[in-house]
């Protein structure tokens, strides 16, 4: 009796093993990518065209569930006309990005559409293990959070450049730039590690193409209607710039208004909005939160051109968008060159994770001191506890007649002073690759120079662990500045001639090395430094020294 008991349940045990595999693999696998890629799904929807708001009628989110239940996003989808640059369609967009390798399961697909709400839930995306080095964040081991790591722990230092208007192709006198996106974006990833732009004309604005529909469905320049955004404009110049950037490792630093003009600083005004940038700020970050290399600069000199915003706006805008933000997106504001980091910001809720600056400088002391500064607190009763970058700290060129040597020596000063610095090159106002793109390096002679210095810092100085300091150097000029990561690493940076400079090293042997900057060479001082260590400064705006123990 037992024995047959036994059989039938082996017998039944077989008959519903098709089942329970079918339940094990239920669903189909959508896309296949590597950890850290971006993966596009599209969806069918409700047919929109330029006199529909899809942005602001239509909710869409897709939450991603890793196989092991940890972690979850919750990723926002966008209309994207007909999926390929039409502006009239019914094809949705979501842009996930796999953090973990494995199965990720569209747990719940939810819209106020009926045509989505659903659609595709049950399915899965698989991501493959890559070396891909993730997202930027925070480093919170670092001295006072000053420095930026990845999400695989290594620690890229960052020069960046700038383009601001190149997404339209136009420049001065209504003129065609004859710029290529991605020929721009390749170019500047070949030197710097950072490239910020507007996602519109501004200044210069394209007479055929435009970032918006006003309520007729026409085409418009005007941010009063970024409720609107117009599909082709994002889909052929922004996604390509993107995109472009990602696959070539360059943060792509998006700024959302500005430079200049009222037409691209007033996306957050939102004017025919009824004034809520809501629906901007969440297309934003469904079009672009997933992409590792994007980060966000909500309005560029915020406070003192038309529209002007105040600090409570901004950081309203702040809380809003990083409640779209799926990841670890990198978020902060421009501020003006009169100030600093504004006081008010630290009296309000939470939204950045890095601080902007703009002071333009030719020097190496006053570029550390001002990013010093500004990780303060306003009082200087304490740090602020967050990387610092100056996005304005020297355009080459003479429209703010900086030298290429000025610009050497204050990217340098930057460094030093524990944060990052950008640059742009600009013969004139208004003038040159930092607004129409076109990068050329022969023109920008200071490219290869911050990337020779940002190639030297990656390969030999874990600065991440370091923190402005000169104790332990005697003799030296009150034009120096430094680092220090106490016992174990020391960076001196010089910027005019002195003899006799000490370093008194503690316990332990010690190679020094010497970086000549504007030279671009490199020099072993000494393998095995011991004890008091003297040393003499070239006549160079931009020599860097470095000690590490053996």
């Amino acid at each position: 009796m037992t024995r047959r008991v036994n059989r039938v349940l082996w017998l039944l045990a077989v008959a519903l093993l098709p089942m329970v595999s079918a339940f094990r693999v239920c669903g189909q696998e959508l896309a296949r990518g590597s950890q850290y890629c971006v993966l596009e799904l599209a969806f069918e929807g409700p047919r929109q065209g330029p006199e529909d708001v899809p942005t602001r009628d239509i909710d869409f989110w897709v939450r991603f569930r890793h196989e092991s239940g940890s972690p979850e996003y919750r990723i926002h989808g966008f209309w994207d006309g007909d999926g390929n640059a039409g502006t009239s369609g019914n094809t949705f967009k979501v842009r996930f990005c796999p953090t973990e390798p494995g199965r990720w399961s569209l747990v719940e697909v939810y819209s106020n559409a009926r045509e989505l709400n659903g659609q595709k839930q049950g399915h899965y995306v698989t991501g493959v293990a890559s070396d891909h080095p993730g997202f930027w964040m925070p480093d919170t081991e670092s001295p006072g959070r000053r420095w930026y790591m990845r999400s695989d722990g290594s620690h890229p230092y960052i020069f960046g450049n700038t383009h601001y208007t190149f997404l339209s192709g136009y420049y001065t006198d209504g003129t065609p730039s004859r710029n290529d996106i991605a020929t721009d974006i390749v170019g500047n990833a070949g030197y710097f590690k950072k490239l910020r732009f507007s996602l519109y004309g501004g200044r210069y604005p394209n007479p055929d193409e435009k970032p918006f529909f006003d309520a007729d469905g026409h085409l418009t320049d005007s941010g009063d209607d970024s409720h609107r955004p117009n599909p082709r404009w994002f889909h052929q110049r922004a996604d390509l710039a993107v995109q472009t950037a990602y696959e070539h490792d360059l943060i792509a630093d998006l700024i959302l208004a500005g430079p200049d003009v009222v037409e691209s600083r007033s996306v957050l005004r939102a004017s025919h909005n009824d004034g809520d940038p809501t629906p901007y700020l969440r297309y934003i970050a469904a079009r672009y939160g997933s992409y590792p290399n994007v980060w966000i600069c909500l309005c560029n000199e915020f406070n003192i051109k038309n529209p002007k915003y105040s600090e409570e706006e901004i950081a309203r805008f702040g809380r809003i968008i990083r409640t779209y933000l799926p990841y670890p997106t990198p978020l902060s504001v421009h501020t003006v060159p009169r100030t600093l980091w504004p006081a008010k910001f630290d009296e309000l809720p939470p939204w950045n994770d890095h601080q902007i600056i703009q002071k333009k400088i030719r020097n190496l002391p006053d570029a550390a001191d001002a990013i010093q500064q500004t990780w303060q607190n306003a009082k200087g009763e304490g740090p602020r506890d967050k990387p610092t970058i100056n996005d304005e700290l020297s355009y080459e060129g003479k429209g703010d007649r900086h030298t290429e040597h000025d610009t050497i020596e204050s990217h340098l000063g930057a460094f030093l002073g524990g944060g990052y610095g950008t640059t742009g090159e600009k013969p004139g106002n208004k003038l040159g690759q930092y607004f129409r793109g076109r990068f050329n390096p022969a023109e920008h002679t200071c490219a290869d120079n911050l990337r020779y210095l940002r190639q030297s810092i990656d390969a030999n100085i874990t600065f991440w662990k370091m923190s402005p300091d000169l104790r332990i150097f005697s003799n030296v000029d009150r034009d120096f500045r430094g680092l220090a990561w106490s016992g174990r690493e020391y960076v001196l940076g010089t910027n005019k001639s002195r003899r006799g400079i000490a370093a008194n090293l503690p316990t332990g042997t010690w190679t020094v090395k010497c970086y000549d900057i504007i030279n671009q060479k490199e020099q072993t001082l000494s393998a095995d430094a011991r004890g008091r260590f003297t040393f003499d400064a070239a006549d160079s705006r931009a020599v860097m020294f470095h000690f590490k123990r053996n």
